[in-house]
């Protein structure tokens, strides 16, 4: 008889209806302008994402209240689309400034990479001067031991518009010869 009784009482708890919570993937998070906003995505117990139609926003967890049994934060679904509009702009120009910064950075190195140009070393010790590149390496001539080949990728260019080898001078040296 108990069974009997705790089986029903676990088939009435089951079946009855348990309010959705605003972190739930699937609820519905309205507006204060009580239109919907999207629906929840995902969850990590801070940040809950809501999928607009438009964005997937993530919001974090103590902006979403409860309202009269409905999930709602204090936006509407065009201002919530505004702000990741904005947000996803500023990042696409941030992106574009730095790839814009890499290539004028890539392009004055190799306008520097030269046969002739003098290179030091990082720190800031005479390397040599460049007798040969190619499109993998460089060859420098060096007083003390002659060729020394190094990769093109090895170099950079200082403060002051220098050439510079990304190694101290006793590391390129022990290198060269050896050791």
């Amino acid at each position: 008889m108990k069974f009997a009784k705790l089986a029903l009482f676990a088939t009435a708890i089951a079946a009855t209806p348990i309010a959705a919570n605003a972190q739930d993937v699937g609820a519905t998070v309205f507006g204060n302008d009580d239109a919907p906003v999207g629906t929840v995505e995902s969850n990590d117990g801070t940040t809950v994402t809501i999928d607009t139609g438009k964005h997937k926003a993530p919001l974090p967890l103590n902006l979403l209240a409860e309202r009269e049994g409905k999930w709602t934060i204090n936006a509407t679904q065009a201002q919530v689309n505004g702000l990741m509009d904005q947000q996803m702009a500023q990042a696409e120009a941030a992106a574009e400034a730095q790839a814009a910064a890499e290539a004028e950075a890539a392009a004055k190195l190799n306008a520097a990479l030269t046969v002739g140009s003098a290179v030091i070393t990082a720190d800031a010790m005479p390397l040599g001067t460049i007798s040969e590149l190619d499109a993998a390496n460089v060859v420098v001539t060096n007083d003390d031991v002659g060729l020394v080949t190094l990769p093109r990728g090895f170099f950079a260019l200082d403060a002051e518009d220098q050439l510079v080898a990304r190694a101290n001078l006793a590391d390129i040296m022990a290198a060269v010869q050896g050791g």
